[in-house]
């Protein structure tokens, strides 16, 4: 395959990103070892959890499986801060407290030295950037973290984050990983332009929206049962609607005229749209990863571009996958 640079760092990555928010949740232990390995054995080097994920779980599973694999020093290793890790009020956030607390509880857990990316999971709106910013520059000085990164921030706070960075002399952010798929594209108006000047790579999240794109939901009826919407309630499903089940629809017969399954050619598309670095797949399962894989040594066809923007125009969205952002005020009700 052809690996890709992690913005302006020098350092390669996969296409595909393993995101690790299932593992010690809904994927178990041995699963989570068998999909960790499989993406290893097929040539992904960039894995990517959180410290909230699963209440740290998912951060032990991934320590554990590279400490038994022995490919730690191989593979490209992100984490999150800034959700809230326990019940004491300043256990979360961006404050310089909550950090460098955070960041050696996830060094523990992973099993580490240090930590490749290091991100902050949202903007904490109350915290001033130089705050932020100066905690991670101590840790990239201290060499437990290499670069740092951001998380769901809009265009105006990455810029701000970069400004503040080259005022003050402290590490700047190399990536930030936005929520993208075809049903949403919002960030192709104002943050994928910045990244792309400024050299950030963009690793999406939910590049098949949640399983929409992969077809599993209908607008009405019961929700699979092993699914994200029935496991989410609300917070999913008010992403399921009529507009996005008939993009989704329309997808699935693209990919049956192309030789590919819905998940596959949805999560291409991501692969491939300008600017974009790594888009991060969320394997439940090890069947769910071997339907990701093939995507790795292919390329959207250039023809099939305008097919796509006819059916989400650029820059729009029909299904709301900032919902999770305080700072968007913007809501999709199609």
């Amino acid at each position: 395959m052809e690996y890709r640079w992690l913005g302006r760092t020098g350092v390669k990555v996969s296409p595909l990103c393993l995101g690790a928010m299932n593992f010690g949740g809904p994927t178990d232990k041995p699963e989570s070892f068998a999909i960790i390995g499989g993406a290893l054995e097929a040539g992904i080097n960039f894995i990517d959890t959180a410290n909230v994920y699963n209440a740290g779980e998912s951060e032990r599973i991934v320590g554990e499986a590279l400490r038994q694999d022995g490919r730690r020093r191989q593979v490209i290793l992100a984490t999150k801060v800034h959700g809230k890790m326990g019940d004491d009020p300043n256990e979360q956030g961006g404050s310089r407290y909550h950090i460098l607390r955070a960041c050696e509880e996830s060094l523990r857990r992973l099993q580490t030295d240090y930590i490749d990316l290091y991100q902050l999971h949202r903007p904490p709106l109350a915290t001033p950037p130089d705050e932020t910013l100066r905690a991670f520059d101590d840790l990239v000085r201290s060499g437990k973290v290499l670069y740092v990164g951001c998380s769901t921030h809009p265009a105006w706070m990455v810029m701000e984050a970069l400004a503040t960075s080259e005022r003050y002399g402290l590490a700047r952010y190399i990536s930030e990983q936005p929520p993208y798929n075809l049903l949403d594209r919002r960030i192709e108006n104002e943050l994928i332009p910045l990244c792309m000047k400024h050299d950030l790579a963009v690793l999406p999240w939910s590049p098949i929206a949640g399983g929409i794109l992969a077809g599993r939901y209908r607008a009405e009826g019961d929700l699979p049962r092993d699914s994200r919407g029935a496991r989410w309630g609300e917070k999913f499903t008010h992403r399921l609607n009529r507009a996005a089940v008939h993009v989704a629809e329309r997808v699935a017969a693209m990919a049956r005229e192309r030789g590919m399954t819905a998940t596959q050619l949805a999560l291409l598309w991501v692969k491939d749209q300008p600017g974009i670095t790594s888009p991060i797949i969320g394997p439940r399962t090890l069947a769910h990863l071997a339907e990701a894989l093939p995507v790795l040594e292919r390329c959207l066809d250039d023809t099939d571009r305008p097919i796509f923007d006819a059916l989400v125009h650029p820059g729009n969205a029909i299904a709301d996958f900032h919902s999770t952002s305080d700072w968007m005020k913007a809501r999709i009700t199609a």
